[in-house]
């Protein structure tokens, strides 16, 4: 059965398998919140946010995240542990399960898009089972305006069910959550997890497929911003690494914060239509932008309340990874539509925990494709279970849960636009300085600005020479001697460290990960790339 909604459209989904549910389409985002409230799913921070926990999930399951293996993939997909393959048969009946599961429920349903870009828009519908999972849909992808629902058709479903448990055995899955991807029937299917965040990664992951195969542009794990003469700036980096905070610039409009694509027109267009930003030590001072965007309309995800509704973002007691999502237009300057022009620097972020790398270096073309293919960051003491000290992390094209072709063949795309477009490479340590993790101190947000600030600016040196430029004795990358707003002893981790001996055997330690990583690339990396690794 379907019901009346605010645009007057009424839909079925029988053909989706789904009988005789109550559905909710294109609810508004007060509704939703609402709802969540009276079902007891949620409460209401003093902010006016909606605070959710999502269970036992609090983050994405990578070991349980499966793409079906057909005619389309079985050629292209690189799989392995990162993707994992899943039969088709055994798909289709775990698919008929959940809308058994479905059906006679309440269902939340939203007509959305992926891909700001009018010539590359994805359009989407998705079915939830909560309705603070579909404020969520609300939030983070393109929102249609009415006359664009009368027709809508969906290139891609997603159908969302954290209430529903696989049966390993029987259903083909590792265990009773899952999260996989069907280029055949253009299928995300979720179940068993809560997370809201496998519900955007799933259709960002049938795009890091699609995109480069069938419209050759290139797919990016990355923030990005546009300055006042129109070029734009482009931020790759793990979680944790700043991505979200750097990108929200107040000098600078933002374009997006997570997913972005790199066009043959040299344009950058989001992915989304909101952001999901990590909350942990969140501040007004220091991140006022995310901050001022936590209000009505926005989902807190495991954060702890006081009793007055007052989120301590200090509090990891749920997870380290709390977290917000909002619409982008709760961030005020924002690039409209979501498109820059003229990329001009590409900064990659990491949080070098072993206070290794410099706080930024300007990287050659074959530094920046081997960067790239190796996507650093580190872990951090008591981030998991059973990690005392800092552990490397890498991951291919600073996404390599999201990213099914090879990494070197994004990383092929990425270096022949860099030289095209003429861009600027930047590594940037957002991690330790003065020592590793609990010895030295995180890199001062101001100084990493400035030196951002500085790079866009051309205030770093044209050229990497004697004169403006340190080679790093280890990394062989350029480290500028002199930055505007930083003290100059900033720039030299080494200096920072006050213990040559200490600093060298951690670098050494730092740069064999980065070698033993990167064997599994080795046969695929021309020369160039090869030497832009450590020395």
């Amino acid at each position: 059965m379907a019901t009346k909604t605010p645009i007057s459209k009424e839909i079925s989904l029988d053909n989706y398998g789904i009988k005789e549910a109550k559905i909710f389409y294109q609810l508004p985002s007060d509704e939703l919140h609402q709802i969540t409230l009276e079902k007891n799913q949620g409460v209401e921070a003093s902010s006016g946010a909606l605070a959710v926990n999502t269970g036992k999930f609090t983050g994405r399951s990578p070991k349980d995240r499966f793409i079906v293996k057909d005619d389309i993939t079985a050629e292209k997909v690189w799989w392995g542990d990162i993707n994992i393959p899943f039969d088709a048969d055994k798909f289709d009946k775990l698919y008929d399960k959940v809308t058994a599961y479905l059906s006679e429920k309440e269902v939340y349903v939203r007509d959305c898009f992926a891909c700001a870009d009018p010539n590359y828009k994805l359009s989407i519908r998705v079915i939830n089972e909560y309705p603070w999972s579909n404020l969520f849909v609300y939030n983070m992808f393109l929102r249609p305006t009415n006359e664009e629902l009368v027709d809508f058709s969906a290139d891609w479903t997603v159908v969302n069910a954290p209430g529903f448990l696989a049966n390993p055995e029987e259903d083909g899955t590792r265990q009773d959550n899952f999260a996989i991807l069907n280029f055949s029937r253009k299928i995300a299917l979720i179940g068993g997890t809560g997370y809201t965040g496998e519900i955007k990664k799933g259709i960002f992951s049938a795009l890091n497929f699609e995109l480069p195969v069938f419209k050759n542009t290139l797919p990016m794990h990355c923030s990005s911003n546009v300055g006042k003469d129109g070029e734009t700036a482009i931020f790759f980096g793990l979680s944790g690494t700043g991505k979200t905070t750097l990108s929200a610039d107040p000098d600078r409009k933002l374009i997006g914060d997570d997913e972005h694509g790199w066009t043959n027109e040299n344009s950058v267009f989001n992915f989304e239509g909101g952001c999901y930003a990590k909350v942990i030590n969140l501040s007004a001072e220091s991140e006022p932008e995310i901050y001022n965007a936590i209000k009505k309309g926005a989902i807190l995800e495991n954060v702890i309340l006081s009793e007055n509704g007052v989120v301590d973002f200090e509090d990891t007691s749920i997870t380290q990874n709390t977290r917000v999502s909002y619409p982008i237009h709760h961030i005020e300057n924002i690039q409209t539509p979501s498109i820059g022009h003229k990329p001009k620097n590409i900064f990659f972020l990491t949080a070098d925990a072993f206070g290794v790398l410099p706080p930024i270096s300007k990287l050659t073309p074959g530094q920046a494709a081997y960067h790239f293919i190796s996507g650093y960051t580190a872990k951090v003491a008591g981030t998991e279970a059973g990690i005392d000290e800092p552990v490397p992390s890498f991951s291919a094209c600073f996404g390599a849960p999201f990213m099914p072709l090879h990494p070197t063949e994004y990383a092929e795309m990425l270096s022949k636009k860099m030289q095209e477009a003429g861009v600027n490479v930047w590594l940037i340590n957002t991690g330790w300085t003065g020592g590793p993790y609990g010895v030295g101190h995180r890199m001062k947000l101001k100084y990493t600005r400035a030196m951002i600030t500085a790079a866009m600016n051309g205030e770093l040196g044209a050229e990497i020479n004697k004169e403006d430029y340190h080679i790093h004795s280890v990394f062989g990358v350029a480290q500028p001697r002199t930055c505007p707003n930083v003290p100059d002893e900033v720039l030299s981790p080494r200096k920072t460290w006050n213990d040559d001996e200490g600093y060298y055997k951690k670098a050494k330690q730092l740069a064999d990960a980065f070698k033993e990583n990167f064997k599994k690339f080795e046969s695929y990396a021309n020369q160039e790339i090869l030497e832009g690794g450590p020395r």
